[in-house]
């Protein structure tokens, strides 16, 4: 290795020191999702792992929510049962939701858990219903009445039970599964569970990963990418078309998060090698940040 290598590697690390000296301490809420997940190369979904464990060594409290819809597709045709969206919301019966709290607690949640420890970090699997309360879902983003089923809309985070794994040295994993008012299971959008949970810890970061690489002004032409997106562009963007369907709850509960004390919210590329460490620790970042404004 030559010198101007080395130097370059010290570069990279001399960046990201003022962001670990000040983020040290602070709660990041990461959503896990996307096709990326799904990836057959092992190597793939290690590097996210890789970096949530790496956000941890550097002293940073580290949540994370998972996602799975596609593993839950996947479950429900091979019940028999057929998928069914609206507004990127999964319409949710009693059969397709002992599908979803399956796929998501014991599958994808054992995954992800997985995929951390072998990154050397100490993840705890949290099955959502033990920390998440939600009311059934009964308007979309827009107010429109709505019936999906058996999908809620979380009204509490059980907040010291998350920070009690956090003070023992865990990486809390929760799966998007709530307990309804009435006793039941809930299947609740990954996106709005992270934004809750966010919310409730007063997070200093919120990180969307996902398999586009943030807000785009002309989808799906990458080079379109809105690096900086202020809460007051929103509604004329959903207008246009600009923000729609996967991209809806993400942003809606991105906003919710912001005016309830979550200090900044990233969309970034979860197929992008790293992507999250180059959108939290370099001064450029690479996905959509949303901020007040």
């Amino acid at each position: 290795m030559n010198v101007a290598e080395v130097t370059a590697k010290a570069k990279v690390l001399l960046e990201a020191l003022p962001y670990i000296q000040d983020f040290r301490g602070s709660t990041f809420v990461v959503k896990y999702g996307g096709s990326f997940m799904d990836d057959p190369d092992p190597v793939t979904r290690a590097r996210v792992a890789y970096d949530i464990a790496f956000l941890a060594a550097c002293g940073i409290n580290v949540v994370v929510v998972h996602g799975g819809g596609k593993a839950i597709t996947k479950a429900m045709e091979n019940s028999g049962l057929k998928a069914d969206f609206v507004r990127g919301l999964r319409v949710t019966d009693e059969p397709t939701m002992a599908v979803v709290k399956k796929t998501l607690d014991e599958v994808v949640n054992r995954e992800v858990c997985d995929a951390i420890a072998s990154a050397k970090g100490r993840p705890k699997g949290l099955s959502g219903e033990s920390v998440l309360v939600c009311q059934k879902l009964l308007t979309d983003d827009d107010g429109n009445t709505i019936d999906l089923g058996y999908v809620g809309d979380v009204t509490e985070v059980k907040v010291k039970l998350i920070k009690k794994e956090i003070s023992d040295g865990f990486i809390p994993v929760i799966s998007p599964v709530a307990e309804g008012y009435d006793g039941k299971p809930y299947n609740v959008n990954a996106d709005l569970a992270a934004g809750r949970v966010a919310s409730a810890l007063r997070a200093r970061r919120l990180v969307y990963m996902s398999d586009v690489p943030g807000v785009l002004s002309a989808p799906p032409d990458p080079e379109s990418l809105i690096s900086t997106l202020k809460t007051s562009q929103v509604d004329d963007l959903k207008k246009r078309g600009v923000i729609d369907k996967g991209m809806r709850p993400k942003v809606q509960s991105a906003i919710r998060a912001l005016d309830e004390g979550v200090q900044r919210v990233h969309l970034i590329d979860g197929r992008l090698p790293h992507s999250l460490l180059l959108e939290i620790f370099t001064d450029k970042g690479i996905g959509t940040e949303i901020v007040h404004g």
